[in-house]
């Protein structure tokens, strides 16, 4: 509590130590609600994840971060939301399970992956130096839209992958444009298997989109029809 300093005394003095420790009690919980209520507030997945529209009418704003990040680096909003679902089925704060040993005792987490786009940490280094910010965050929609769109960019660079396909650009995701390159996707059942997952998702994603992109598109009141149209 604070005093005035003409309601100051001696007497007042055994009570400092008290509220110091209140003090320091209050903003230990405070950080503790901090980093809790991030996850708290973040966006619900969407209900109905086999729909892009249906997506961007929950969650208008994705529809803005997918556009900025298409214009900026070529992949497109179809390709950008399949990529999210298969990795994280639009779940902001998702990390990989805790191994338990004996049942309950944690244990390490089988990768650093994070967030919309299950970037890991030295990748995500990587893009905080070339693209993104230091307040670049893998659990905001606009950053993981942004990163999707750098690391497809760089594959398309290194690997000569067409961003069309959003298949082998899964593939690149997953195993890095190098590991791409040999060829090691293909002795993975599973990567293959969500890599066709992407591509038919991508597909039906783009070809909802056709229909109701116009919904999404100058709907702020600074945007001018015909040029806020892509």
């Amino acid at each position: 509590m604070h005093h005035p300093v003409d309601s100051f005394s001696p007497l007042s003095l055994p009570a400092l130590p008290l509220a110091f420790n209140k003090l320091r009690l209050w903003v230990a919980l405070s950080f503790v609600l901090l980093l809790s209520g991030c996850a708290t507030f973040a966006p619900n997945p969407p209900e109905d994840q086999s729909n892009i529209c249906e997506i961007f009418r929950e969650q208008p704003s994705w529809y803005d971060y997918a556009q900025e990040s298409q214009e900026k680096w070529g992949t497109p909003i179809a390709t950008q939301m399949a990529f999210i679902q298969q990795e994280s089925s639009f779940r902001s704060h998702i990390r990989p399970d805790r191994k338990y040993y004996l049942g309950f005792i944690p244990g390490p987490r089988p990768s650093s992956a994070k967030g919309y786009a299950q970037a890991q940490d030295p990748v995500w280094e990587e893009y905080e130096d070339q693209a993104g910010s230091l307040f670049a965050r893998r659990t905001h929609m606009k950053h993981a839209t942004d990163f999707i769109g750098w690391y497809n960019r760089r594959s398309q660079q290194q690997a000569g992958i067409s961003l069309s396909n959003p298949e082998h650009l899964y593939y690149a995701y997953h195993e890095g444009a190098g590991g791409y390159q040999r060829g090691t996707y293909r002795g993975k059942p599973q990567v293959l298997s969500a890599g066709r997952q992407i591509a038919a998702r991508a597909n039906r994603y783009q070809a909802q989109l056709n229909a109701c992109e116009s919904e999404f598109q100058c709907r702020k009141f600074y945007q001018i029809w015909p040029f806020c149209r892509s």
